[in-house]
């Protein structure tokens, strides 16, 4: 069986015609503030998602940074193992870790730059949007 034209979303029959402004406002309402718990709810399910695979991502990260310091640890002891053919051991040590230090030294430097470069740490155009908001605001009364 066809369903009538005069049906209406929530399976009233009838002609919207017929029915008072207030009636048919509240039950807009109604069907807005459903579908808003509906996308609400819809939102929460898929950052949750996004949340436990974001979390198996970082933890693998988490993992490889292990590893990478494993690999430095290894590769610092094959460097003195290589020089101590060719000079004493204690030397070899001493001059890994001078490499090691102006590895450091350089990525310290950069880093320290490159933070100079930001700035304060404050959203510096947001701030203006809103200064300049607020004087519209005033400007309006």
């Amino acid at each position: 069986m066809a369903v009538s034209a005069r049906s209406t979303a929530n399976g009233h029959h009838g002609d919207l015609r017929e029915r008072g402004t207030a009636e048919l406002v509240k039950q807009l309402s109604n069907q807005f503030s459903t579908l808003v718990r509906q996308e609400v709810e819809l939102a929460k399910t898929e950052a949750a998602e996004k949340g436990k695979k974001a979390g198996v991502g970082a933890g693998m990260l988490g993992g490889a940074g292990v590893a990478g310091l494993l690999l430095l640890g290894s590769l610092t002891a094959f460097l003195i193992i290589v020089l101590a053919l060719a000079i004493p051991a204690w030397a070899s040590a001493l001059l890994v870790t001078a490499l090691w230090a102006a590895v450091a030294g350089v990525l310290a430097l950069e880093g320290r730059n490159k933070l100079h470069e930001i700035g304060k740490p404050i959203p510096e155009k947001t701030v203006e949007t809103v200064k300049e908001d607020v004087q519209w605001l005033k400007n309006r009364k």
